[in-house]
């Protein structure tokens, strides 16, 4: 009862500063993104800004996302997105006067949010497949409030469009967010393009295998466990790195990459020097991936990515069981990963060393989730914006 006071004060203070702000008129080539994780937006601001240079960009973004935007300052205007009071008038201001908005999240001021008839508001997910449900379909909804459950349909009501890298994915929006085929934008995910481009690839596994050199040697195998929300505080690492490391220390390196928000982490580089490291913070995943030869995962939507780079993948669901009751999957877990199933370090290790992948799988999974994912993403989108932008005005000057 207390959250959802609190939750109706902040929306309606928003609403409020936002109402106030329509007053002033919708500025030409404005573009703001709302930003929780950013290399989306990373990607597709330098492609608007490159067919457009005179684009006026502004970046609301989260504390987490704020070093990866800090370069693209003075040319695009960067600012903090909080709960003070000045940051919202400040939000509401730039969401007012934008002719698109971006953003790559749930926000809850959305569903107070309603934007003038030149606004087009685009949901940039930050995932481009999905294993776990989310929106509507979240196990977990069915314990919030009828007030919640309306304020949840308010926000995916103003997703104008979503932009997607395959139609089922498509599928999985029009089902989480109750959206119509009409919803989409069948460009891709503009962070996908960094797998096509040799160039970025390229820069990217030098400054990698500069900070840490062992990686170069060595096989690299990334664990990257999704965030359970019983974990923030009491985080423990379901892996025997005793037995991984004897078994494999000697042609592999381990790359652990936990979610940043945890307080409490395991420091696997002081215990296993050499053979285990700590990657959850600093480099973005998709970086990381470039130098993986092997991804263990469990519900994350990281696979969906990887399997762009024809790589093995093990899944390493250790609480299936719990985990499907309580967040959901989309379909029986067996049906969704492209890859060996394991349930402790012990058959984790087995299929390493006798190389039990179907690559065929990893393929087929690739194909059917990338569909719109050829490089070229983050233009297409761009040429999107703009092409959109060029017809209103027009249609205002003929009016």
């Amino acid at each position: 009862m207390v959250k959802e006071i609190a939750i109706w004060l902040y929306l309606f203070y928003f609403k409020l500063q936002f109402t106030f702000c329509k007053l002033f008129p919708v500025r030409k080539n404005k573009v703001t993104f709302v930003v929780s994780f950013g290399d989306n937006s990373v990607f597709l601001y330098e492609e608007l800004k490159k067919l457009q240079p005179d684009s006026h960009i502004v970046f609301l973004a989260a504390k987490n996302a704020i070093p990866k935007l800090q370069p693209y300052q003075p040319s695009a205007k960067l600012i903090t997105f909080e709960n003070s009071i000045m940051s919202m008038a400040r939000s509401a201001y730039h969401l007012a006067t934008s002719r698109v908005v971006l953003v790559d999240n749930y926000f809850g001021f959305l569903s107070v949010t309603n934007f003038k008839k030149e606004t087009e508001c685009i949901q940039l997910w930050h995932a481009a497949g999905a294993i776990k449900t989310f929106g509507l379909k979240d196990e977990s909804i069915s314990f919030r409030s009828r007030r919640a459950h309306k304020r949840f349909l308010h926000v995916y009501k103003n997703f104008h469009k979503v932009v997607v890298g395959s139609d089922a994915m498509a599928d999985i929006f029009k089902e989480a967010f109750q959206l119509s085929s009409a919803n989409f934008l069948r460009t891709g995910v503009p962070r996908t393009d960094l797998f096509f481009s040799e160039i970025r690839t390229k820069a990217v596994k030098e400054k990698l295998y500069r900070e840490n050199t062992v990686l170069k040697d060595k096989k690299v195998i990334l664990y990257a466990p999704t965030y359970r929300d019983d974990q923030l505080d009491e985080f423990e690492l379901q892996l025997d790195l005793d037995m991984l490391q004897r078994e494999l220390g000697a042609e592999y390196v381990l790359l652990v990459r936990s979610h940043p928000v945890l307080k409490n982490k395991i420091n696997v580089e002081e215990q296993y020097p050499g053979f285990a490291f700590d990657y959850s913070t600093g480099s973005d995943i998709n970086e990381i991936l470039l130098i993986t030869d092997i991804l263990i995962s469990d519900y994350s939507s990281i696979p969906y990515e990887f399997s762009l780079l024809n790589r093995p993948m093990i899944f390493y669901p250790y609480d299936l069981k719990e985990y499907s009751k309580t967040r959901g999957l989309w379909d029986s877990y067996e049906k969704l990963v492209p890859g060996p199933i394991v349930f402790d370090s012990r058959e984790m290790v087995k299929v390493i060393k006798e190389k039990g992948y179907d690559m065929n799988k990893v393929q087929q999974f690739s194909a059917m989730w990338n569909q719109y994912h050829f490089g070229h993403s983050s233009r297409l989108l761009a040429e999107y914006i703009l092409e959109t932008e060029r017809e209103r005005n027009v249609n205002a000057s003929g009016s």
